[in-house]
């Protein structure tokens, strides 16, 4: 090292004298020969090495399970299970479930009826009661090559609420 440093040293007064015109050439052989001096280093990252907060922990889906009110213009009722996969009854409608990392729910959704299907991705509130998302058409029956339509809609959690009359009454 201690000999490119003072090749260096000794090219520097050159580059900015700039004697008889090389001054573009010699800066440009100076930097790169800083740049090699350090060789970048590359790191392969495998799956294995994320950490747990960024990757879908078994178990955690639960937070999708029950009645959720789906409100894009229209109000449709989804019901998903512990995997967050489900059903709704427009076009004969079901959701899966591919990724929940955090707060953001990633799935697929297809509809029987209508031969269509497509993604969506959800942003959940930190106590997971409703979310704000986003879907996608990726295809209509065989076609995969249509001009994709998108758009947005709101998830709320239905909570079942007890009614009074369902309590005993006090001793």
């Amino acid at each position: 090292m201690t000999g490119q440093t003072k090749a260096l040293d000794r090219l520097w007064p050159i580059v900015l004298a700039g004697r008889e015109g090389y001054a573009p050439l010699l800066l440009a052989c100076v930097l790169l020969a800083a740049a090699c001096a350090k060789p970048a280093v590359h790191r392969d990252v495998s799956m294995d090495s994320i950490p747990p907060s960024m990757t879908s922990q078994p178990g955690d889906r639960h937070v999708l399970a029950g009645e959720w009110e789906y409100v894009d213009g229209a109000a449709v009722l989804l019901t998903l299970d512990e995997q967050g996969n489900g059903h709704y009854d427009w076009q004969d409608g079901r959701f899966e479930t591919h990724t929940l990392i955090g707060h953001t729910w990633h799935g697929m959704w297809f509809q029987k009826e209508n031969d269509r299907g497509g993604g969506f991705t959800v942003e959940f509130s930190p106590d997971f009661s409703e979310g704000e998302g986003r879907w996608w058409i990726n295809r209509i029956g065989a076609d995969h090559a249509f001009a994709q339509k998108s758009g947005t809609f709101h998830l709320s959690k239905k909570t079942a609420l007890m009614n009074h009359s369902d309590t005993s009454p006090a001793p």
